[in-house]
Parts: structure tokens; C-alpha cells; sequence
């Protein structure tokens, strides 16, 4: 973690709390959590006011519910952009004002994760673009028990990197982005494993060793160096007949996934276009929105491509799909609450708030089958198969859940009540008997630290989802 060089500054440009706003709505709230990265949302806070048209009355409130956001920002209408507008107006402001780290900080605040009021609840995306591009390419984690936060939070902290890396700072800093491990699905309490402290200066998810990050320094430094390698890679491929050969491929792979009538078919299809797109650098485009509700109009295609930013919807350009994919599926719900509301649609807007639900749900399993596509396509397991982690009861004779390989041929393990045995049997067995390459055995100990994370099923789909298993 780089998050100590960061705090003096952060910390040294904070000016004095304004609590008394907002105190009141915190108190209140079940499950708090808008304090964790204190030095952040103060170094905001501090940019925000040098210009502030909307008269937010701080930063703190982007982070909360929209009820309570309401009354700290009585002149935002798009309630569900206040995340945004905050850091796309206090980096507007620090560019202004020459400030580099005022300009990184509102590019991890627009990353944190907003308040829900249930674990596994993700919050709703910000359906405008930003003014800063740099502020457009972010989008906030979700929380991490959420299927949103499983298949996006990786890539969002990689997009933070990139824009840091832009600005000339320290990409490891997108770490302190990250949010908590993640909570138990249907805890009764809401809280998970949060915490919540405004008088913590260092920021409590960092003294209380909260911080989960989806992805480690060495992945960060690879996208950052991928990032800067892509134009040049772009450039030299124009002339190469191979290159040209893989467009033509990811033109047949797109082709063909739109000849393909079964749903389910025509989106791993489509997967499958959009990755070669990605990984070869092709021309070829691909959409990758599969929902198919049309309450108000269909939801705007998904674009995949091989450009700099892959993913488009309407014009606007997004680095992961997550992102795209929840922005048209906004996009569809705004277009169906105005049919609804000038009486072009009958049934009222409630059927486009569950269009929506309907729409996201497509659009994490689309997620989740892209980023094990691409998952699967850069990781060697060597001389063995499948690494996947089973939670199940019944294994070994147990009467109780346990852990245990799928595939017990490469990965001859017994049952474990704890998944820490079974994850790390599993990488040392990946650099041992499998031979698997360097880059799959750390991959390995990342999911390892993610299934520790978490219990249960989740913990289980925490490795495989890290690994595409």
C-alpha cells in the first residue's frame, strides 16, 4: 500500500469538519459507512468549495442514501449523480488550481462505494456523463457481496489506476479506492463488515485493515502498462496482415454470434467477439447487451470494441462493461418512466423500475460470463484442469457445508471446514505439480485472499470468479 506517502497531503488540505450538517441524517442510519475513507472525502470536500454552484453543502452527502443526500444537495435533481458531480466538480476545480493530488483524489472518491441499505445491494449508477473524462471513465464499487461488485470491482479499481497513471501519480493509489470484504447476504443488521468513523483522520477502513482490494499492485502495473503501450501496439498492428487476419476473425466471431438464435448461445457467442476484440486488437465491433424487455423502447446497445475505451452506449465510452451495461440499462429505465408518465406507456412507472431489475440481472450474468471469458484466456493452469472450489454439504461424508476441489483428479484434496486450506493447497499445487506459469500462480494467491474474505458460497465463488473457473 502507497496509502501512507498519500495521507499527509491528503490529510494537510482538509479544512475544518462541517459535521453538524450532516450528523444528524448519519445518526440515523443503519448501516453508515461514508467515513471509512475520511482523508478522501475531506481533500474533496476542500476542492469542492473552492467552486460550488450547486451549493452542495459537502461532500459526505454523495456518499449517502438519496433521502438523505436530498438535504445536503437542494439543488441536484439527479440525485443518483451526486457521487459524480461532486468529484467531477472538485476536479474541475483542482485542475484550476494546478492541483494534481486534488485532481486524483476526486478521481478516488468518484470510485468509492455509496451507502445501500442491505448487504449485497448495489447502488444505482449515475445515467449522465461527466465533464471531466477522467471523472466519466469511473463508476463506484458496489458492494462486494453484490453480484455488481463481484463481476465490476476489479476493473473499476484498474480504471482508476489508468486515470492516475494518466495524471502522472502513483496508480497504486487506486487501491484505496477499494472497499470491505464482503458482508453475509441477508444479515439482518445491514451493516456487513463495514465501519464508520468521521473522527478517524486516517480513514477507519485503512486503521482497522478493512481495506479488500479486488486486484493487487502487480495487476494494477500490468493495465497501466498495457494502457500505455496500447497506441503504439495499435499503430504497428495498422500494417501487419496477422492483425489483419485476427479483425477478420473477430468479424466472423461477431457475425456468427449474431446468427445464433438461442439466447444463451448468442451471448457467450457474443463473448467471445467481444474478447477477441479486446485481446487481438481488432476492428470488428459487437454488441453485448442481450436484455431484450422493451417497456418504453429496448435498452441501447453495448458496443464492444478495440478502441482505447472498449465499451460504448450512446456516444458515451467506458473502460469495463459493468459500467456500460448498467448505464443502458438506465438509460432504458429513464426512456419507460417518461412513456410512462406522459401516458404513452400504461401500467406506471413501477414496471420500469422492474425492467430495470430485470435488465441489471442480465447484465451481471453477461459480466460475469465476459470476465471469465477473459479470465480464461490469459490464465495457463499448467498441466491441470479446472482449479474450481465447490461449497457443498455431504463432501468427504460430512454431514455439514465444506469446501473441497471439483476436480479432485489434479487437485486430490479432502473436504475443509475452512476454504483458506483448500485455496492454498490449490496454488501450491498450480506451482507445483501443474507447472503453471507465474502469472496464473499469483492470480491463485489473489482469489485465495478474496475467498478468505468472505465464508460460505460466496467465499467459493470469490476464487472462481477470480481465477474463470
Amino acid at each position: 500500500m502507497k496509502y501512507e506517502a498519500a495521507l499527509a497531503a491528503l490529510v494537510g488540505v482538509a479544512s475544518a469538519r462541517e459535521i453538524n450538517l450532516y450528523s444528524r441524517h448519519v445518526a440515523k442510519r443503519e448501516v453508515p459507512q461514508e467515513h471509512s475513507h475520511e482523508p478522501i472525502v475531506q481533500a474533496v470536500n476542500v476542492a469542492l468549495k473552492l467552486d460550488n454552484p450547486l451549493e452542495i453543502q459537502d461532500a459526505i452527502f454523495a456518499l449517502l442514501g438519496n433521502k438523505a443526500a436530498a438535504e445536503g444537495a437542494p439543488n441536484v435533481d439527479n440525485l443518483d449523480c451526486l457521487q459524480q458531480i461532486v468529484a467531477d466538480q472538485a476536479f474541475t476545480n483542482s485542475k484550476a488550481a494546478g492541483d494534481v493530488d486534488g485532481q486524483i483524489n476526486a478521481i478516488l472518491f468518484r470510485a468509492l462505494e455509496r451507502n445501500t441499505g442491505s448487504v449485497g445491494l448495489a447502488s444505482v449508477l449515475c445515467n449522465q456523463v461527466a465533464v471531466n473524462p477522467e471523472i466519466a471513465a469511473i463508476t463506484q464499487h458496489q458492494d462486494p457481496a453484490s453480484a455488481e461488485g463481484i463481476a465490476g470491482n476489479a476493473d473499476i479499481e484498474l480504471a482508476v489506476a489508468i486515470q492516475i497513471s494518466l495524471l502522472g501519480g502513483d496508480p497504486t493509489l487506486a487501491l484505496n479506492s477499494a472497499t470491505f470484504p464482503p458482508g453475509e447476504l441477508g444479515d439482518p443488521t445491514g451493516a456487513g463488515n463495514t465501519c464508520d468513523d468521521a473522527n478517524d483522520p486516517a480513514g477507519c477502513i485503512f486503521t482497522l485493515n478493512l481495506l479488500t482490494p479486488a486486484v493487487d499492485e502487480a495487476q494494477i502495473l500490468a493495465a497501466v502498462a498495457g494502457q500505455a503501450g496500447a497506441g503504439a501496439g495499435a499503430a504497428a498492428a495498422a500494417g501487419n496482415a496477422a492483425d489483419a487476419g485476427a479483425a477478420a476473425c473477430a468479424a466472423g466471431a461477431a457475425a456468427g454470434a449474431a446468427d445464433v438464435a438461442d439466447a444463451a448461445g448468442a451471448a457467450d457467442a457474443a463473448d467471445a467477439a467481444a474478447n477477441v476484440n479486446v485481446q487481438a486488437g481488432a476492428t470488428a465491433t459487437v454488441n453485448i447487451q442481450i436484455f431484450t424487455g422493451d417497456l418504453g423502447g429496448p435498452a441501447p446497445a453495448v458496443v464492444s470494441s478495440a478502441a482505447e475505451r472498449p465499451f460504448e452506449v450512446n456516444g458515451a465510452t467506458f473502460l469495463n462493461s459493468g459500467a456500460a451495461l448498467q448505464r443502458s440499462c438506465a438509460i432504458q429505465k429513464n426512456a419507460c418512466a417518461n412513456a410512462a408518465n406522459s401516458g404513452q406507456l400504461e401500467g406506471g412507472s413501477q414496471q420500469c423500475d422492474a425492467q430495470e431489475k430485470a435488465c441489471l440481472a442480465a447484465s451481471a450474468a453477461k459480466v460475469r460470463r465476459f470476465a471469465k471469458a477473459r479470465r480464461q484466456a490469459s490464465l495457463d493452469f499448467g498441466s491441470c484442469g479446472s482449479p474450481a472450489i465447490q461449497f457443498a454439504e455431504g463432501l468427504d461424508g460430512r454431514k455439514e457445508a465444506s469446501f473441497q476441489n471439483v476436480n479432485d483428479a489434479d487437485f486430490n484434496h479432502g473436504s475443509a471446514l475452512n476454504i483458506a486450506i483448500i485455496a492454498d493447497f490449490t496454488c501450491q499445487r498450480l506451482d507445483s505439480s501443474c507447472a503453471a506459469p507465474a502469472d496464473t500462480v499469483q492470480a491463485c494467491e489473489g482469489a485465495a485472499a478474496a475467498a478468505k474474505a468472505a465464508t460460505g458460497q460466496a467465499a467459493a465463488d470469490a476464487f472462481n470468479q477470480a481465477l474463470g473457473a
